[in-house]
């Protein structure tokens, strides 16, 4: 399947470059399993009340949106807002994703004075009510529990950094480049931990960040947004063409087939070749930073938070 596509986004001279996202011997099903986002839905099913189009501080833009944002440059003292995190073999996208946006909007509220990760291992496997851990999850879930419980913080697997730091091993690649993981079962999910292994001299309660309030964003507030308060979640349908894409901006080729949905970082936008774009941060495969074709009808459902 991802030989093939490899082939026919070089026959369609995409605006993206086709290649080895993931290992092109990993079992469809397998990768399937990596996409942990369950909040894609259609507008008729969701909370409308939920949705964002105003905001005070967006005044302070005048209406102003520039063609090309990226945060990373904005908020250069916020080192986590270009960290690229390994969801590992586990469907934990969703946690991830969120996880590492509110760690980027602390940064942003603080002027960088908060400038670590928080913990996807405790969002991943503590919140029963946001999914099912390793195999996928609700993004809105969690932004609710990071309202009502908090979440501490919590780096990379064996970093000892933060309070619960993520306990789920990366996906590395070999020398002939094969993912490590690949064919291997999708990790079990954790016991839930409520004490700090990492760093130990932290305490556990007084350790959780608390975000004041979630919502939804249009695609008219998407910007204002993240132009004011930093990165967003945001999840979209993915299909059979996104494993072999590689660089440039990724758009849906036409006899691609529904895979599932992923969650990622949106940390700006830009245009290349005349074509807008969304920049976003990826947790689950060898491309770290994506592009987007931005509004088009084949890309209408994606839900940001």
């Amino acid at each position: 399947m991802i030989l093939f596509n490899c082939r026919l986004y070089s026959s369609k001279h995409l605006t993206n470059q086709a290649g080895a996202n993931f290992d092109p011997k990993m079992a469809e099903e397998n990768f399937v399993k990596l996409l942990g986002s369950k909040g894609v839905q259609i507008p008729n099913k969701l909370n409308h009340k939920m949705y964002k189009t105003e905001d005070e501080s967006y005044e302070n833009l005048f209406g102003k949106i520039p063609r090309h944002f990226d945060a990373r440059k904005k908020w250069r003292r916020c080192s986590t807002i270009g960290k690229v995190r390994d969801q590992g073999n586990c469907g934990s996208c969703w946690a991830l994703a969120t996880s590492s946006a509110f760690a980027d909007r602390l940064c942003v509220a603080t002027n960088g004075d908060f400038n670590q990760l928080l913990s996807a291992e405790e969002i991943t496997f503590c919140c029963h009510s946001c999914g099912f851990g390793c195999r996928g999850g609700y993004p809105i879930k969690a932004w609710e529990r990071f309202k009502d419980h908090g979440l501490v913080t919590g780096g990379d697997y064996k970093s000892g950094e933060g309070c619960e730091p993520y306990r789920v091993p990366p996906c590395p690649y070999d020398e002939q480049g094969n993912n490590t993981c690949a064919g291997k079962p999708t990790e079990k999910n954790h016991r839930c931990t409520r004490m700090c292994y990492g760093d130990q001299e932290l305490d556990f309660d007084e350790d959780h960040r608390y975000t004041r309030d979630y919502y939804y964003l249009t695609y008219g507030s998407i910007q204002k947004d993240v132009m004011t308060y930093g990165p967003i979640e945001a999840s979209f349908d993915v299909y059979s063409d996104f494993p072999s894409y590689k660089s440039g901006i990724y758009e849906r080729t036409e006899n691609a087939t529904y895979l599932g949905g992923h969650a990622v970082k949106l940390i700006g936008w830009g245009e290349q070749y005349g074509i807008p774009y969304w920049l976003m941060v990826n947790s689950g495969t060898k491309v770290g930073v994506t592009t987007f074709i931005q509004n088009s009808t084949r890309h209408k459902r994606m839900r940001s938070r």
